[in-house]
């Protein structure tokens, strides 16, 4: 039992929920320096010839969970550690205050009033008066009082002892939720072009609902730079269908899943070449050359030889046209005329851009806001200050002592002041039949 309560105690010391909110904001700071949730082989070539911070390589970014740190085991173990660590910091501080708070203590003699951290005495000519009078006080302005022969017992700002619970019980659930959106939630990214769609599927494999992107609009300042994406999509899903617009930091909520616009992309070119029809053709990033370029190589013999590789880096164009020795040749714009590329005209009818959406599902996300919900109420209520004051009257003396959490000066400068107050008061026989 000596055993448990020592680590009990070990387990609730601040010192150690301090450290381990500095390992998990660390940690966070990894998730956020290293991209989560990619392919391991992408994690091995991106940290092949140049290690993460200089130590670490794609294997051991994998080994140590790092591309996936906020669903990692050790991570998950570092939020329980400080959930059953402020758990118990409550059971064992916090819920004993409430209770100390809420009990009434009856001190009897000045000698006891006199240890307290506020003591005050004044000699008053009728101290029974006094006390009335303080009483009347007191309860004028918003304390709990409880009234003796000789003596009372006051209270004001108890609700304050429940800030800290409420506050631990607000960091616990945010962690709860965070723990329970990792290990259940689903993050999708796709790209979707004009009239495409997306069917998420249930558990039994049924549909349950159908994303299609009615259109995709880039707004560009006017030199050209991005500076919004925006996507009309329509979800249609059992007895339900809906029109909205997203854009980059407007997601859109429903029934569980966020939609975010997360970036966009180049998804087909149109050409004609030569005579013949319009052709559609898809485009392929192509990271080794910036990152954001597409492109295609294009054969123009029908043997397929003499090709040319055609890029953009944006759905306004150009589209510069390239031989097999990296030459440019020509530079095409989207609707514009027909240029001679390999002895055949060749022309870019238009460029269709492709949305990136980011759909997340987690369940733990009401878990978050209640908790947040919580840490700010708790977090208001810890601003109270408790206070107790008690007071006995004995033979020409009115003794006041009194205890506050917060403010402590604060409190000493106003106790002697009220204790003058009231024994003026209590002297001045107007005052009496007035307060009669």
């Amino acid at each position: 039992m000596a055993m448990l309560k020592r680590l009990a105690a070990w387990l609730s010391d601040l010192r150690l929920a301090i450290v381990l909110l500095l390992l998990i904001a660390l940690s966070s700071a990894v998730g956020t320096a290293i991209p989560q949730g990619d392919p391991p082989v992408s994690y091995i070539d991106a940290y092949a010839t140049s290690p993460w911070l200089g130590l670490l390589h794609g294997e051991e970014v994998l080994r140590l969970q790092l591309d996936h740190v906020y669903s990692s085991g050790w991570f998950l173990a570092l939020l329980a550690w400080l959930g059953l660590a402020l758990i118990l910091c409550s059971w064992r501080r916090q819920w004993p205050a409430l209770v100390a708070a809420r009990r009434w203590i009856d001190y009897r003699t000045t000698r006891q009033l006199s240890k307290l951290a506020i003591a005050e005495s004044q000699a008053c000519p009728d101290p029974s008066q006094g006390l009335t009078q303080l009483e009347t006080v007191l309860r004028a302005s918003g304390w709990e009082v409880q009234r003796k022969s000789q003596r009372l017992a006051a209270r004001r700002g108890a609700i304050g002892r429940v800030g800290p619970l409420l506050v631990h019980t607000g960091l616990v659930l945010l962690m709860l939720g965070a723990a329970w959106g990792a290990l259940a939630g689903n993050r999708l990214e796709r790209f979707l072009a004009p009239g495409r769609s997306l069917d998420l599927l249930d558990r039994d494999g049924s549909s349950q609902l159908t994303i299609t992107l009615d259109r995709f609009a880039i707004d560009r300042d006017p030199a050209g730079r991005t500076e919004q994406f925006r996507s009309a999509l329509k979800l249609q899903g059992p007895n339900q269908s809906l029109d909205v617009e997203i854009s980059v930091n407007h997601p859109l909520r429903h029934r569980g899943i966020t939609i975010y616009q997360a970036d966009w992309s180049l998804a087909t070119i149109s050409l004609q070449i030569g005579r013949s029809p319009v052709l559609e053709l898809p485009l392929q990033t192509y990271p080794e050359l910036g990152d954001q370029i597409w492109g295609l190589v294009l054969p123009t013999r029908p043997d397929g030889t003499e090709p040319v590789f055609l890029s953009l880096d944006s759905e306004q164009g150009p589209a510069t046209v390239f031989d097999a020795d990296g030459q440019q040749i020509a530079r095409l714009q989207p609707g514009g005329p027909a240029a001679e590329v390999k002895g055949l005209p060749m022309r870019v009818d238009s460029v269709l851009p492709a949305s990136g959406l980011l759909l997340k599902r987690d369940p733990g996300v009401p878990l978050v806001y209640l908790g947040f919900a919580v840490l700010l109420v708790g977090g208001g209520l810890s601003l109270v200050a408790t206070r107790q004051l008690w007071a006995i009257a004995t033979d020409g003396t009115l003794s006041v002592g009194g205890l506050c959490n917060r403010n402590l000066a604060a409190f000493a400068n106003e106790l002697p002041q009220l204790v003058q107050q009231v024994v003026a008061a209590s002297a001045d026989p107007g005052q009496r039949h007035q307060q009669g």
